[in-house]
């Protein structure tokens, strides 16, 4: 039997949940810490959780100190994944991390100096790396069949965009802006598949669409605008088929925040070079997240909203392709995190999304963002 404990039971961290307690090898969740407990009880309970014999805290030190855990699943808001992280690798428990793992470079130098002083063995939220997708594109490239990966051009076009500009999302001090919210994890990937380290970025960003003139804190169904604006709840609910939250904030307000188109340039230490960028205004068949890597014999490309991979050979008139067809979360790689970490918690087995590459794909982020605002190269630590 593994004992895990929850410091905030945010909607991803109650899905982690769920999928641990599917695979029915001895999970028990044992205690849940949360600012909100009656709110953390019913998201709970809609995960499948017996509440009657779980411990809940307000304090994730008084939890931490209590009782006695196999391991540790982190879910808070962004700004604190790193405050919280610090914590559990403190004693040394196995740790499963939502991304970003920093907001901040001061997060991030002290996420560093508390991973070298621990023997914690942590799990990062990093699915798409392990999907089925990428799990296939890492064989074609280590296969030679590319030849030597010299070039990655990654795309992420949002269609659920509204999601960052409604709701708290919207606040950069809480999220760190959008390359820590989405291009962590295509980095990551990036990362995976070339595996060579990154030693420069550049980047821009822009705010052409979700911004204006409405006042601070303005809720959609207060505006004067709630039956025509075409990203109010009104609109998605009767007219595109898109889920919608009354209580939505104006996306159109003084106070949005965060850019809506952005992009980076990645030197890897070869001296080849990635070009990324992510759009979260696109909408419906616009979407598109995937990657073309080229080398000299061939170019791979897949897309997980098509669920399609391709191999275009370079001297030959040869073109494969394939379907990589699954419904699981992140093609496939929310299940086999889940997995791993159940066998982290019982000293069977490493991460496969350690702490190292969390670290990597944020610090890439913030440097990303820092280059954007400033207009400059950035070299990686």
């Amino acid at each position: 039997m593994a004992n895990v404990g929850i410091i905030g039971l945010g909607e991803r961290a109650s899905w982690i949940v769920k999928l641990l307690l599917q695979y029915e090898q001895g999970i028990q969740i044992q205690a849940i810490t949360d600012v909100d407990l009656q709110r953390a009880k019913l998201r709970a309970e809609t995960r499948g959780i017996d509440t009657q014999h779980v411990k809940f805290y307000t304090d994730a030190d008084q939890m931490l100190d209590s009782e006695k855990l196999d391991g540790i699943i982190i879910g808070t808001r962004c700004s604190l994944h790193t405050t919280m992280a610090i914590k559990v690798l403190k004693r040394g428990l196995p740790l499963f991390l939502e991304k970003p793992v920093s907001t901040s470079m001061a997060d991030w130098q002290r996420l560093k100096q508390a991973r070298e002083q621990s023997k914690s063995e942590v799990v990062v939220s990093f699915p798409l790396r392990v999907s089925a997708m990428v799990t296939m594109a890492k064989e074609i490239v280590q296969s030679g069949k590319l030849g030597t990966v010299e070039h990655v051009q990654a795309i992420n076009n949002v269609p659920y965009g509204y999601d960052y500009y409604h709701t708290w999302y919207r606040d950069e001090e809480e999220t760190g802006g959008l390359f820590l919210q989405k291009a962590t994890h295509d980095f990551d990937y990036i990362n995976h598949l070339l595996d060579i380290r990154p030693v420069r970025i550049c980047a821009m960003k822009s705010k052409q669409i979700f911004k204006g003139h409405h006042a601070e804190g303005l809720l959609c169904v207060n505006c004067e605008e709630y039956h025509t604006c075409p990203e109010g709840p009104y609109a998605k609910k009767h007219f595109r088929g898109e889920a919608s939250v009354e209580n939505s904030l104006c996306c159109f307000g003084v106070d949005t925040g965060n850019e809506d188109s952005g992009s980076a340039i990645i030197q890897y230490e070869t001296g080849m070079h990635v070009s990324y960028s992510q759009n979260f205004f696109a909408r419906k068949k616009a979407a598109a997240r995937g990657a073309r890597l080229l080398g000299y014999k061939g170019t791979l490309e897949f897309d997980w909203y098509t669920q399609q991979l391709k191999v275009f050979m370079h001297h030959t008139s040869r073109v494969e392709k394939y379907e990589i067809s699954t419904e699981d979360g992140h093609g496939g790689g929310d299940e086999v995190l889940a997995l791993n970490f159940i066998h982290v918690m019982k000293g069977t087995a490493r991460s496969v999304a350690p702490l190292e590459a969390g670290l990597l794909s944020a610090v890439m982020c913030l440097s990303a963002k820092e280059s954007a605002e400033n207009s400059m190269f950035i070299t990686l630590p």
